[in-house]
C-alpha cells in the first residue's frame, strides 16, 4: 500500500474512532406493558403543504417506522382551509390541525372548522376567534430564541402549551453540539437528535405557574419539518436551498405523546375524536422515547372517596395520597407540587401523602445520563388539580359612565369620509334605521398583497378626546368579520396609529373600547397619551380580510365616554 493510501486509511480509522467515542447511548428497549398499550403519537408536524419537506404520506411512513399510532399535522395557515378528514395511512391515524401566526407568537389550533375570514393579528384576537369556533389552543414554542416565534402573551386563556418544542431546543445549541450530532447521526439518528435536548426550565416554570389557577395542558411538540437550511415561516421546501434532514423518523421518537385510557378502533373519525378529546382533557404523558421506551408513567391522586389521574380535577375529601408508577428500575421518579419537587424515588414506584389542601401535582421520570444541562426529563405527566374551584368567566369590569360626547347619532354623512388604497374601493352613506339613521360603510379589497390594500371609514375627532378614556359605538356586518378600530394622530410631527380589532357579524353589538387597551400599529410611542389624535378610523385590511372580498358594515351611536 502506498504512503498516501496508508495515510488515508489511518485518517478514516481515526475519524471512525472519534465518531464511536462521541456516539450517544443506544435507545434502551423496554418491555411493553401488559394489556392494551396506550396509543402513542406525535404532535406539531409540518409537511410540503407549508414549510416541511415531506408529503403527508411520507410523514405517515416515518411515524410507522417510529412505531407510532397517530400524527397531528400542523401546517402553517390562517384557519380558512378546511381540515382534511382524519384517515389512516400506513396504519397511522392522521389528524389535520393548523399553526397560526399572531403578533405575539404562534398558536396551534386543534379541531378548528374553516374560519370565515383569515385569522391573524394580535394574539388576543386569534385566541378569541379560535375559541369562538370551538377549537383548542396550544401556545407553540414558548422558549423559542426567535422573538417572532415565541409566545409571549400569557394573560390569554390558552388551553395548553408546549413544555418541550423541537425547534426551540435546537436553536440554542452550540456549533460544537450540532457538529457532534451531525457526526453521529448516520449511526444513531434518533439518539443524536435527542442529544440536543435540555430541560426547558422556563417553559416548565411557566406551565407550573399557570396551573395554579386553571387547567392548562402540557404537550411535547416535535415541530418537525425534516429540512435543514434557511427558511421563513410557511416557506415551501426548496431542494436547491435546503436538505430534508433530520428526517421525520429521527425526530419523532424525541417528542412522543402517549394517551393513557384511549383505545383506537381503526375508525378514523371516531379515533380522531378520541385523540383530540384526550389531549383537551390533559390525559397526556410526554415521552422522550429516543432515550428508552416504550415509557409508561401513571399518576394517581386520591382524597376521600375521590380518585383522579393526570389532567383531572380532584375534589377535596380529606388527606391526599399520591401514587406514581412506571419508569424503569434505573430511573428516578419525581413528584412536583406547585412547581417544587416534594418527593423522589428510585425505581418504578413512588408514594406520598399530603394534607388535604389545594395543590397541583405532576410527575416526572428522569434517566441517569440523560442529555442536556440540566438533563431533559424522560417522561412527564399532566397535573392533577387538587381542590381547584370551578372557574367561570368573570364579567368584564367597567367603571360607570359619567360623561359622554356624541360623535354620531342619527345625523348626516357630512363628517364621514372613506380612505383607501388605489386598488381598493369604498363608500359611505347614511341610511334609515329603526327610529333614526345609521352609517352604512361598503368596502371591496382588490390588488396585490404587497400593495397593502385597505379601506377605512374615517371620522374627525374633537379636541376634547384626551378628556375621555373609552370609545363606544354600535355596529353589525353582513357576515362574520373583523374591523380594526384605530385612533390616528401625530406625535412630534410623526404619524401614529393605535388599534383594537373588533369582531362583528349579523347581530348588532354594542362595542366599548378602553383607550388603554389599544395597541400601537404605526409610530414609536409607548402609550397613546402624547399623540394629537385627529381621526377615528374603522379599517378593513388584509390582516383579517382576503383580497377579493367585499361587504358592508353598519355603525351608529358613536361616542367618547368616561
Amino acid at each position: 500500500m502506498s504512503v498516501l493510501g496508508r495515510l488515508t486509511l489511518a485518517a478514516a480509522a481515526a475519524a471512525a474512532v472519534s465518531v464511536v467515542a462521541v456516539l450517544p447511548p443506544a435507545r434502551r428497549v423496554l418491555e411493553a406493558p401488559a394489556g392494551m398499550p396506550a396509543p402513542r403519537g406525535v404532535m406539531h408536524v409540518h409537511t410540503v403543504r407549508s414549510d416541511g419537506s415531506g408529503s403527508v404520506e411520507a410523514v405517515a411512513r416515518a411515524a410507522r417506522q417510529a412505531n407510532l399510532d397517530f400524527v397531528v399535522l400542523t401546517d402553517h395557515g390562517d384557519g380558512m382551509r378546511p381540515s382534511d378528514a382524519p384517515r389512516y395511512v400506513e396504519g397511522v391515524l392522521l389528524i389535520d390541525a393548523v399553526e397560526i401566526s399572531t403578533d405575539q407568537g404562534h398558536v396551534v389550533a386543534l379541531g378548528l372548522p374553516p374560519a370565515p375570514y383569515p385569522l391573524g393579528g394580535e394574539a388576543r384576537d386569534v385566541v378569541q376567534d379560535v375559541r369562538r369556533l370551538g377549537a383548542f389552543t396550544i401556545a407553540a414554542h414558548p422558549e423559542s430564541a426567535k422573538a417572532d416565534l415565541r409566545w409571549d402573551d400569557w394573560d390569554l386563556p390558552v388551553d395548553g402549551l408546549e413544555w418541550l418544542n423541537g425547534d426551540s431546543q435546537w436553536r440554542d445549541e452550540s456549533w460544537r453540539a450540532m457538529l457532534s450530532a451531525l457526526l453521529t447521526y448516520p449511526a444513531r439518528p434518533a439518539e443524536s437528535v435527542a442529544r440536543l435536548l435540555d430541560r426547558p426550565e422556563d417553559a416548565l416554570r411557566r406551565w407550573d405557574g399557570l396551573t395554579r389557577t386553571r387547567q392548562v395542558v402540557g404537550v411535547a411538540g416535535a415541530d418537525a419539518h425534516a429540512r435543514l437550511g434557511p427558511r421563513g415561516v410557511g416557506e415551501p421546501f426548496d431542494s436547491a436551498l435546503t436538505l430534508p434532514f433530520p428526517s421525520y423518523a429521527s425526530v419523532f421518537p424525541a417528542f412522543v405523546t402517549t394517551l393513557p385510557g384511549v383505545t383506537l378502533t381503526l375508525d378514523p373519525v371516531v379515533d380522531a375524536q378520541a385523540v383530540l378529546a384526550a389531549i383537551a382533557a390533559g390525559h397526556v404523558v410526554s415521552a422522550v422515547d429516543a432515550l428508552a421506551g416504550p415509557g409508561v408513567l401513571e399518576l394517581q391522586v386520591a382524597s376521600g372517596e375521590h380518585v383522579a389521574a393526570g389532567g383531572d380535577v380532584l375534589p377535596l375529601g380529606g388527606p391526599v395520597s399520591i401514587t406514581v408508577r412506571g419508569g424503569a428500575p434505573e430511573a428516578t421518579l419525581v413528584l412536583v407540587r406547585d412547581g417544587d419537587t416534594v418527593s423522589t424515588a428510585q425505581g418504578t414506584s413512588l408514594t406520598y401523602t399530603a394534607e388535604g389542601v389545594r395543590a397541583v401535582y405532576r410527575a416526572e421520570a428522569r434517566l441517569p445520563g440523560a442529555p442536556g444541562e440540566p438533563p431533559v426529563p424522560w417522561l412527564v405527566s399532566n397535573p392533577v388539580y387538587v381542590g381547584l374551584p370551578e372557574v367561570g368567566v368573570a364579567p368584564q369590569q367597567t367603571s360607570p359612565i359619567t360623561e359622554s360626547l356624541t360623535l354620531f347619532a342619527d345625523e348626516g354623512v357630512v363628517d364621514w369620509r372613506v380612505e383607501r388604497r388605489a386598488s381598493a374601493e369604498g363608500a359611505v352613506d347614511v341610511v334609515a334605521d329603526v327610529g333614526g339613521t345609521e352609517v352604512l360603510f361598503r368596502y371591496a379589497l382588490s390588488g396585490r398583497e404587497s400593495e397593502g390594500p385597505y379601506v377605512a371609514l374615517v371620522l374627525p375627532t374633537p379636541a376634547r378626546l384626551p378628556e375621555f378614556d373609552r370609545l363606544r359605538f354600535s355596529a353589525r356586518a353582513d357576515k362574520p368579520m373583523r374591523v380594526s378600530v384605530q385612533l390616528r394622530g401625530l406625535r412630534d410631527g410623526v404619524e401614529e396609529r393605535w388599534n383594537r380589532s373588533v369582531y362583528l357579524d349579523e347581530m348588532p353589538v354594542d362595542v366599548v373600547i378602553p383607550f388603554e387597551g389599544l395597541t400601537r400599529v404605526a409610530g414609536s410611542g409607548d402609550e397613546l397619551s402624547g399623540v394629537d389624535v385627529s381621526s377615528l378610523m374603522l379599517v378593513v385590511d388584509t390582516v383579517n380580510t382576503r383580497i377579493g372580498s367585499a361587504g358592508r358594515v353598519w355603525v351608529d351611536d358613536v361616542a367618547l365616554v368616561r
